[in-house]
């Protein structure tokens, strides 16, 4: 298919959009490259047009020029703490630029969309692991950005004016790794997952983390997350296109099924990169929840797809053999 990726210079976009192009699809690249690298463009050696999702001549026009069959949507601000401090910034470019995508392809007459969700529509979940039946109850305006798009995709795939369109919500948790060849990598500004900011102090390229929370009710105190390959999420991506089905929504968490802690990750990375990590322990944070992993089990049976990479060290050793190489990030 010729899939168009927005936001395709991101983290997740760029490696979704080499695994399609080794998967035998057409991907080009739209991204205004305001939190996306250049870099990556040339690096893919795809299409690439920079511009705003905004500006709906360029995208429509783009959208027909390279016949587009399905939009794979990863642009959107991420950032829980900055989605406080900005609310109307997140709903801006996560909901109503979202709606604006979609207005292009109605005129476009693309059908087929594959939406970038998060595991943060849950909020704090009563159970874990987390189905998809779980509440939605997002605590933050970046959550709640998010479970707004699934409510407008789901009144736009009801609604009879147009029958034809068809989506996937794919509700992924804590994206980590880099390319298992190097070629593509992690760079945000700031960083905040904790995997690179933990390679990076390593690297000297901070200080040293954090450790937010030693109190926590589980095996050593810390709290515990999901971390999925970013080539696991690329590859879920794909199979959800291919699946995609007029009156047929997809909603998927994508996750391992399992949960490691901080103090885990953190002594894997050491391992991982042979040297101790300067850490400095504080108190919790407000909102951080204790556990959070998916229930993978939907993925599998509706798109028959599995993470493959479910050792920590192997996504740790991923990442690192790219921050290495590249301390500085693109740059």
């Amino acid at each position: 298919m010729n899939v168009l990726v927005a936001g395709g210079a991101g983290y997740i976009g760029s490696h979704t959009v080499k695994r399609l192009k080794e998967a035998g699809h057409a991907p080009v690249i739209y991204d205004n490259c305001s939190r996306g690298h250049r870099e990556v463009i040339g690096i893919l050696k795809v299409p690439g047009i920079i511009a705003d999702l905004n500006e709906k001549p360029t995208l429509v026009a783009a959208l027909r020029e390279h016949k587009i069959d399905t939009v794979m949507h990863f642009a959107a601000y991420a950032y829980v703490g900055e989605s406080v401090e900005h609310p109307l910034m997140y709903y801006q470019n996560n909901v109503a630029t979202t709606v604006s995508v979609l207005q292009a392809m109605r005129e476009a007459n693309v059908t087929r969309f594959v939406f970038s969700s998060t595991c943060a529509v849950y909020g704090d979940p009563d159970k874990i692991p987390i189905t998809e039946e779980e509440k939605k109850a997002p605590v933050s305006p970046y959550g709640r950005s998010k479970l707004m798009v699934e409510q407008v995709l789901a009144d736009f795939a009801d609604a009879k004016s147009w029958p034809q369109f068809s989506f996937a919500a794919l509700r992924y948790f804590n994206a980590s790794g880099c390319a298992m060849d190097a070629t593509l990598g992690e760079d945000h500004d700031p960083e905040t997952h904790l995997i690179p900011v933990i390679l990076q102090a390593i690297l000297g390229r901070r200080p040293g983390l954090t450790v937010f929370g030693t109190d926590y009710p589980t095996a050593d105190g810390t709290n515990v997350r999901d971390y999925i390959h970013v080539d696991d999420l690329a590859d879920a991506h794909i199979k959800a296109m291919e699946k995609l089905q007029p009156g047929c929504p997809i909603y998927c968490n994508l996750g391992t099924g399992r949960g490691f802690s901080v103090k885990e990750i953190i002594a894997t990375a050491e391992k991982v990169a042979g040297k101790k990590a300067p850490i400095t322990y504080g108190p919790r944070r407000p909102g951080d929840a204790i556990a959070l992993y998916a229930d993978p089990g939907r993925a599998k049976t509706l798109l028959g797809w599995e993470a493959k990479h479910k050792d920590p060290r192997a996504i740790i050793q991923s990442a690192w053999n790219w921050f290495k190489d590249h301390p500085r990030g693109y740059a």
